[in-house]
């Protein structure tokens, strides 16, 4: 009795420590997580379906929009730079989207809005964007059903070439001018932090959770 009693113990003392790292993880990431979307504004597309055919036609809408988006917002500063400049053309954006619809064969209206909305970890090169909420241009293609793509729109990341594994020193001397020193530590650091990408992996899990429960 007594030796099952240690056991006992021994197992609540590894579940409480196991309920408080979890927990530690989660508070921080999502503290600095929060701190790191208050200098990013990113970019959000979204399929009508998820047919070979309504992907296709989300890449085509995203490459005008993008071309569209280097020539604005290439002297943006800062993300309310950024951000102003894409409130000031959300018709030019949706006009621009909508004339790719259509030039394709298709009927799809398009609707572009600014918003929060809730976004994955993502990898650019060797920067890493933890989970969280951001602030995002929205570009929806007739039902919005099909899978999504994303990219940064401030600092500019949409161009990063992903498979080079490097982004470029303007880009990154932006996102430190818009972040704390330890902010831009953690995203830049991450891939070669196994103990931080297991705390994005955890933080983004417990947000998929929050979010499938709110909207059931």
């Amino acid at each position: 009795m007594f030796c099952k009693g240690k056991i006992f113990r021994a197992i609540i003392l590894i579940l409480l420590f196991t309920i408080f790292t979890l927990f530690s993880a989660i508070s921080y990431v999502n503290a600095v997580s929060s701190d790191i979307a208050d200098g990013v504004f990113r970019l959000h597309v979204i399929a009508n379906s998820d047919s070979v055919e309504d992907q296709n036609l989300k890449y085509k809408v995203r490459d005008a929009l993008l071309e569209y988006m280097n020539s604005i917002c290439a002297d943006a500063s800062s993300k309310e730079d950024a951000m102003n400049i894409a409130s000031e053309n959300l018709d030019n954006f949706r006009e621009i989207a909508q004339k790719v619809v259509y030039d394709n064969d298709y009927n799809y209206p398009v609707t572009v809005e600014i918003g929060q909305y809730n976004f994955p970890t993502k990898h650019y090169g060797d920067v890493s964007l933890p989970s969280g909420i951001y602030d995002a241009l929205r570009v929806k293609i007739g039902t919005a059903s099909g899978q999504n793509w994303w990219c940064v729109m401030f600092p500019p990341l949409c161009f990063v070439d992903v498979s080079s594994g490097i982004v470029p020193d303007d880009s990154k001397d932006l996102l430190q001018d818009n972040m704390s020193d330890e902010e831009y530590d953690l995203i830049t650091n991450s891939n070669d932090n196994s103990s931080l990408t297991f705390k994005f992996k955890i933080v983004e899990l417990f947000e998929n959770i929050k979010v499938k429960l709110a909207n059931s």
